[in-house]
C-alpha cells in the first residue's frame, strides 16, 4: 500500500477514532501526582462554600445584618456548586473533587428534604395568604383569582384603605364573613369572633387576630405583615424594625391560649431567617412539613425567596403550595390543614 495513502488513513489503519483519541487525551490527564496539586484554587472555594452554609448560623449579624442576609438567600448558594464542579472538570483536579464533596453533602442535608413531595390529599380547612401589593392595578382581578382558589380562609395583606371596599366586594359573595384591621384583613366561609388588632411596633395595624368557627371547633388565626427589609450599600440589610415587630408577633403567639393555631402572612423573611426566630420557635412551617419544592413567593416574575409562610400549631398540614400570579408582586401561598 502506498506510503502516502497509509498517512491519510492512519486512524483506520490503526482502528483509532477522533473522538477515541480525545477522550484517551482527557483520561490520560488524570493520572500522576499533578491531579492532586492541580485547581488548589477550586478546591479552596469548595471548602468556603461548604463552611459557608455549614455555619451559616455563626455569621454575624452586627455588620450590616450580614447573616440574614445570607440566610434568606441560603439554598440559592447551591448553584456555585455545579460551577465548581464544571471547572473542577476543566482542571482535572482530584482534590477539588473531594472537596467538592462538603458543599454537596451541606446542601443536601439543608434542602435536600424540600426535594421529596411530601404532600397529601384530605384535610379539614383550605387557608391562603397574600400581599396583594398596595399599588396593585387591579385589584379586583387579584381578589377574583384568590377566590378562585378554594380557600376556607383567606388572609390579604398590604390593603390600603381606598382599596379595601374592592376587595370586600369582590370577595363578599365566597366569603361572608371578614375582618379589616389596618392593612391587613381576614376572610372566612365561616363565623368570625374575636377580632382584634395586634400591636406589632409598627406605629400601625398590620397584624390581627381572630377566631374562626369551623365545623371542627375553634381557630385562631393571626395574620401579620412584618415589615420590609432593605439592601442598602451603606447600611446592609436593614431589618431592625422588622426584627422588633418579629419578637412583638412572637410574644402575642406565646400568649395564645387557644391549642390550634395558624399565622398566615407575609414575614418579609424565610425560614432560615434567625430574626424570625420568636416567631419560627413557636409554630412550624406548612410548606416545610407538606410541600413540594421551595415554593418560593417573591418576586412573583421570578420567585427567589419564600417570604410569605403558613405556619401552624396544633393543626397537622397535609398539603401546601403557591398559586399563580394574580398581578401582585408576591404570589399567594396556600395549605390544606387537619384539624
Amino acid at each position: 500500500m502506498p506510503q502516502a495513502y497509509m498517512a491519510e488513513t492512519g486512524h483506520e489503519a490503526t482502528g483509532a477514532k477522533p473522538a477515541d483519541s480525545a477522550v484517551r487525551r482527557f483520561l490520560s490527564g488524570w493520572r500522576g501526582p499533578g491531579v492532586w496539586r492541580r485547581g488548589l484554587v477550586i478546591g479552596a472555594l469548595a471548602l468556603l462554600l461548604g463552611l459557608l452554609m455549614l455555619m451559616h448560623a455563626e455569621i454575624p449579624n452586627r455588620v450590616g445584618n450580614l447573616g440574614s442576609l445570607t440566610e434568606t438567600f441560603l439554598p440559592w448558594l447551591g448553584l456555585f456548586i455545579p460551577v465548581l464542579l464544571a471547572l473542577a472538570v476543566l482542571r482535572r483536579s482530584a482534590s477539588a473533587l473531594i472537596a467538592l464533596l462538603l458543599p454537596a453533602l451541606v446542601w443536601i442535608n439543608l434542602f435536600g428534604g424540600l426535594l421529596a413531595p411530601k404532600s397529601h390529599s384530605g384535610g379539614d380547612l383550605m387557608v391562603v395568604t397574600h400581599n396583594v401589593n398596595a399599588d396593585n392595578p387591579d385589584p379586583v382581578h387579584t381578589a377574583k383569582a384568590v377566590a378562585a382558589a378554594g380557600g376556607d380562609v383567606v388572609a390579604l395583606e398590604e390593603l390600603k384603605p381606598d382599596a379595601v371596599p374592592v376587595y370586600e366586594r369582590a370577595l363578599a359573595s365566597t366569603y361572608p364573613h371578614h375582618s379589616v384591621q389596618g392593612t391587613v384583613g381576614l376572610w372566612s366561609k365561616y363565623p368570625l369572633s374575636e377580632a382584634r388588632p395586634v400591636d406589632i411596633k409598627m406605629g400601625w395595624t398590620r397584624a390581627l387576630r381572630a377566631t374562626v368557627g369551623t365545623p371542627r371547633g375553634p381557630l385562631a388565626v393571626y395574620v401579620a405583615h412584618l415589615p420590609s427589609v432593605r439592601v442598602k450599600f451603606n447600611a446592609g440589610f436593614t431589618a431592625g424594625q422588622r426584627d422588633d415587630s418579629a419578637a412583638a408577633l412572637g410574644q402575642a403567639i406565646a400568649r395564645e391560649r387557644g391549642k390550634r393555631v395558624v399565622l398566615l402572612g407575609d414575614l418579609n423573611g424565610t425560614m432560615n431567617d434567625r430574626s424570625l426566630a420568636p416567631v419560627t420557635s413557636q409554630l412550624r412551617s406548612a410548606q416545610g412539613a407538606a410541600g413540594d419544592g421551595f415554593g418560593f413567593s417573591w418576586p412573583a416574575s421570578f420567585p427567589m425567596a419564600r417570604i410569605d409562610q403558613i405556619m401552624v400549631r396544633g393543626v397537622s398540614p397535609v398539603a401546601a403550595w403557591t398559586l399563580p400570579d394574580t398581578g401582585s408582586d408576591h404570589l399567594p401561598v396556600a395549605a390544606r390543614v387537619k384539624l
